[in-house]
């Protein structure tokens, strides 16, 4: 179909059905037809459509008319020749521990919405901290032409030739910028919360020994306890032990915490998830939540607001520190040449202050 023939045919559509819920035409137009329909160049059209970063400059109205009258029209840019002409696959590989509510989740949706926002496209992959999939992930992903890799939650060890960004990943490795929490402060916000509040004999649940977060937050809990005078009591750690992602593997080893018949009026867990399932453990045991025990979570996971009582946690800025490690993949990924990239990135904590502690009594 020629271009005039194809115009007319857009017009006609126009006529005959001028409301918004019209029926675009069956057959796709070309970049050159829709161009030639909204009255602009096609490297405008161009630029809007394969949501190019030279793009922001266009008016915001203008980007909305060109993507409304492609999705009208059945407009769909020719991915594969886009990659073949600039030898790019505008593509990042993300990799992950694995996929539910939580950390991942979280994070995963600010990486997924600034690539998106910048014209790239993900392959997510989760390895279960296997370190054969952490290794086989990485080598893959190179295979299938990413051209940079986001670590979540992830160790790595160096070897992929891609530029790499890790969240949590606590490793000084050649090539690797890491976005990490300020624990110390993370930590001396919850802990200072509690001690407030007077509680001393405080219970603690760690991480996971596989997990990047677990030993740097376990010595910022020493430090800080030992700053703020409280004894980190042998018997009052527990330690999770599954990868699950549910509230299970909290709701276990708090059940073993009580078990050994030890006082505590507060207790700190690794994450929500971990918190979440203490909290059922304690209310089997006829505790009241926060009358005869505090909890206080890590990473205000979006229902940690939900719960009943809503749990007090340390917030981690999880979507933005996602949106952090798109940002500097993509940095990279432009200006693959340059040795300045940054060693490390750090995000500040915060404190949400809920129902789920109160004033030892």
């Amino acid at each position: 179909m020629s271009d005039y023939a194809h115009r007319d045919l857009m017009a006609g559509s126009r006529k005959k059905n001028p409301d918004s819920s019209r029926e675009p035409p069956s057959s796709s137009v070309s970049l050159k037809e829709l161009a030639a329909h909204l009255g602009l160049s096609s490297a405008t059209v161009s630029l809007v459509i394969n949501r190019s970063p030279s793009a922001k400059s266009i008016p915001h109205r203008t980007q909305e008319r060109v993507r409304a009258a492609a999705r009208e029209f059945n407009y769909r840019p020719n991915l594969m020749a886009r990659s073949l002409r600039q030898k790019r696959s505008f593509t990042v590989g993300v990799m992950v521990p694995e996929i539910s509510e939580g950390y991942s989740a979280s994070v995963l949706s600010g990486i997924e919405d600034h690539l998106f926002q910048e014209g790239y496209f993900c392959f997510v992959v989760s390895h279960r901290h296997r370190r054969d999939l952490i290794e086989e992930y990485a080598f893959l992903l190179q295979q299938r032409a990413a051209e940079g890799i986001i670590a979540v939650d992830t160790i790595c060890s160096g070897t992929c030739a891609l530029p790499t960004v890790a969240i949590s990943g606590h490793r000084e490795v050649p090539g690797i910028t890491n976005i990490v929490l300020d624990h110390d402060l993370a930590v001396h916000l919850a802990l200072e919360h509690l001690h407030n509040l007077g509680h001393t004999r405080i219970a603690f649940i760690k991480g996971q020994d596989f997990s990047s977060d677990t030993g740097t937050r376990w010595q910022a809990i020493l430090s800080v306890s030992k700053e703020l005078g409280i004894i980190v009591h042998e018997e009052l750690i527990v330690q999770l032990v599954s990868d699950s992602p549910s509230p299970e593997v909290g709701l276990g080893v708090t059940r073993k915490l009580l078990e050994r018949n030890k006082l505590f009026s507060a207790l700190f867990a690794f994450n929500d998830i971990s918190a979440i399932g203490a909290i059922q453990a304690l209310r089997e045991a006829g505790k009241r939540i926060p009358e005869d025990v505090s909890v206080i979570g890590f990473d205000d996971i979006q229902s940690a607001a939900f719960q009943n009582p809503g749990l007090t946690t340390v917030r981690q800025p999880l979507r933005q520190m996602g949106v952090v490690a798109a940002e500097t993949i993509l940095q990279r990924i432009i200006a693959p040449g340059k040795n300045s990239y940054p060693r490390e990135i750090v995000v500040r904590p915060e404190l949400i202050v809920r129902q789920s502690t109160a004033r030892n009594r």
